[in-house]
This record gives structure tokens, C-alpha cells and sequence, in this order.
């Protein structure tokens, strides 16, 4: 989500990127750690992504902010929401460093002084994004365990490999949108879960998050790059309560 449109790139900068999508998909593709596993994964993260963001617009649409719709991202066309860094190269990037994908959408345009109460509608609009993503994974949950709930092995993630295609699709679906979820309610800016801080700050502290919001996806890209440790503590119990479901 974001409170203002991104400009767009520019055709040197859209070949480029575009070249970089095609070199590390051929490097994808020679690569050891590319699996089906790791091709599932890739399949139901853009979807997963893309109605994250629709999710942001649609809600902030019930709120009286017509932005995104005026933009025209109320639509699951994937193209109109690919972020060729966010959807393409960094997914790319780390499944051939760490055989695991991870990604995100084009911020979907939101304007909270268009909303009918700004500071309550733009936390509720942000919080849309991961609760569709929980809803997407207990529905894989749901379905999974009404086709295949008489076979508790085939629901083990050590036992997913062997399992129908579809059983698999539908595991993986649920995986990515809990850790899709977990991490988009991390209280850091621009994520989801700093709407829950900026609502409830104080007003004096109000210049000192905005110099910190400056520089927070720097921290971002840090833990994701550098300390993948520190956001295991915030998948894992996320992933254990969500197999507990299966």
C-alpha cells in the first residue's frame, strides 16, 4: 500500500530491468536449487501478491477513498500490479541463492484524506492486505483437509514432495500467503503493521518516526539479506500455528 502513486520508469529503465528479469531467469533455470517445489512456490506468490493489494484498494474504496480505483488497480489483471523488482527479480534472486521465494506487488495508490476518518479507515486498509492473506491460507487449509484429510502424512510438509500436484499448490499457497502475512504485519514502514504505530503514536514522537520512515527499508532489505534469522522468529510460530490447522 501506499499513500501516493509511484512515478513510472522509464523505457531505458524498463529494458533494463528486463534484461536482469532474463539473465537471472536463465540462471534460474541452470540453477540446482530450482526445483518444483521452489516453481510451486513462484506460481501462487503472484496471485498472493497481487490481491494483497487489491485488497488495499478495495477497502479503501468502502472507506470513501476512490484513488485506486481511479488508477485502475481494482483488477486482478497481474500486470497492472507487477513491480518488475518486487514481483520479478527478487523472487528470482532468491530462489537461485536459497532455493526460497519471497515478493511483492506495486504499491496500490491509497489517499486517507480522502477517507471518511482518515487516521481509523487507513489502519483498517492497511490491515486488509494481510487478513486477505490469512484468509487465502485458511482456505488452502480448508480445502486440503476436506480432500485429503483421511491421509495426515500427505499434509506433513517432509511428505508434501510426494504428494498430487494439487495437494501440493494448495500447500504452498497457504505457506506463502502465512509468511506473506507474518511479515507484512511487521510494525516497520511502509509495511502493514506500522499503520498499528502510526495510529496509536503520540504526536511528539510524530518528526522522529518520519526521519525513520526515511530510511526503514533499508532495514528491510537488511533483515531479508542479512539477518534471515531474526524473521525466522517471526515465520516460525506464524507457520506452526497454521499446521496445526492441517
Amino acid at each position: 500500500m501506499s499513500v501516493e502513486p509511484r512515478p513510472g520508469l522509464t523505457r531505458q529503465q524498463q529494458i533494463g530491468l528486463a534484461v536482469l528479469g532474463l539473465v537471472l531467469g536463465v540462471a534460474l533455470l541452470r540453477s540446482r536449487s530450482f526445483t518444483l517445489e521452489s516453481a510451486l512456490v513462484l506460481i501462487v506468490l503472484v496471485p498472493s501478491v497481487v490481491l494483497h493489494e487489491v485488497a488495499h484498494g478495495v477497502a479503501a474504496l468502502a472507506c470513501g477513498d476512490p484513488t485506486a480505483k481511479e488508477a485502475g488497480r481494482l483488477t486482478l489483471n497481474p500486470v497492472r500490479h507487477v513491480d518488475p523488482f518486487g514481483t520479478i527479480i527478487l523472487p528470482l534472486i532468491l530462489v537461485i541463492g536459497h532455493g526460497a521465494a519471497f515478493g511483492y506487488a506495486k504499491p496500490v495508490p491509497v489517499s486517507p484524506r480522502r477517507m471518511r476518518s482518515p487516521r481509523n479507515h487507513n489502519l483498517l486498509v492497511a490491515l486488509a492486505g494481510p487478513a486477505t492473506n490469512i484468509a487465502l491460507a485458511v482456505l488452502s487449509v480448508a480445502v486440503l483437509r476436506v480432500v485429503y484429510g483421511g491421509d495426515r502424512q500427505l499434509l506433513r510438509l517432509g511428505f508434501i514432495g510426494s504428494a498430487p500436484v494439487v495437494a501440493q499448490v494448495l500447500f504452498w499457497l497457504g505457506f506463502v500467503n502465512v509468511v506473506l502475512a507474518a511479515f507484512n504485519l511487521i510494525p516497520i514502514p511502509p509495511l502493514d503493521g506500522s499503520a498499528v504505530v502510526e495510529r496509536v503514536l503520540p504526536r511528539q514522537l510524530w518528526m522522529p518516526y518520519l526521519r525513520f520512515r526515511r530510511y526503514s527499508m533499508l532495514l528491510i532489505f537488511g533483515l531479508v539479506f542479512l539477518a534471515p534469522g531474526l524473521l525466522d522468529r517471526v515465520f516460525f510460530p506464524a507457520l506452526r500455528t497454521w499446521s496445526r490447522l492441517l
